[in-house]
C-alpha cells in the first residue's frame, strides 16, 4: 500500500500543504517524551540547587515559547496562532538513600481552532522543554539522556481522536 506524502508535489519537491479548503475544527495534540538524571540532579532541582537556576519553571516556558514559534522552526510547518499550550513534568519521589538514575517523564499539550493539526507544537513542546532541563544541568550530571519523545493522542479535524 503507497500512500502519497502531503509534502511532494507531483514531481517529488518539496512543499507546503495547502488547508485553504479543509473547515476549522478544535484540535488538539498531546506529546511526551523523557530525561533520565542522576538522582542527585534531581535533588538538586527541587533544592533549586541548579547554578543556572530554577529549572523545571524555565524549561515550561522554553516549552510554551518554542510551539508557538514552531512554524519559524520546522520548514513547511504551518505558523498558528495557538490558544493554549501546557507543559508538566512527573518526577518521582526519591527515598533518602536513591541513588539510581531518575526518568522524568515531560508531557505537553496544544490545543488550536483552525485547519491544521497541533502535532509539531506538541512535539516541539516536549523536546525543547528537554533540552532546556539538559542545558541547565549538563554542568552538574553529564549523564543526561533524552529519549522516547512521541506523540500520543490528537484530536480534532477529519479523523476526531487518534491516539498514538
Amino acid at each position: 500500500m503507497s500512500k502519497k506524502l502531503s509534502h511532494l508535489d507531483e514531481s517529488g519537491k518539496a512543499q507546503m500543504v495547502d488547508v485553504g479548503a479543509k473547515p476549522v475544527t478544535a484540535r488538539q495534540a498531546m506529546a511526551e517524551g523523557f530525561i533520565t538524571l542522576q538522582a542527585e540532579t534531581i535533588r538538586a532541582i527541587a533544592d533549586e540547587r541548579v547554578p543556572k537556576g530554577e529549572v523545571l519553571g524555565t524549561a515550561r516556558i522554553a516549552g510554551i515559547m518554542a510551539a508557538k514559534r514552531c512554524g519559524e522552526l520546522i520548514p513547511l510547518c504551518h505558523p498558528l496562532p495557538i490558544e493554549q499550550v501546557s507543559v508538566d513534568f512527573d518526577i518521582p519521589e526519591l527515598e533518602p538513600d536513591h541513588d539510581a538514575p531518575v526518568r522524568v517523564h515531560i508531557k505537553a499539550t496544544a490545543s488550536i481552532s483552525g485547519k491544521t493539526g497541533v502535532e509539531m507544537e506538541a512535539l516541539t513542546a516536549v523536546s525543547v522543554a528537554a533540552l532546556t532541563i539538559y542545558d541547565m544541568c549538563k554542568a552538574i550530571d553529564k549523564t543526561m539522556q533524552i529519549d522516547g519523545i512521541r506523540l500520543v493522542k490528537k484530536t480534532g479535524g477529519t479523523k476526531s481522536t487518534v491516539t498514538v
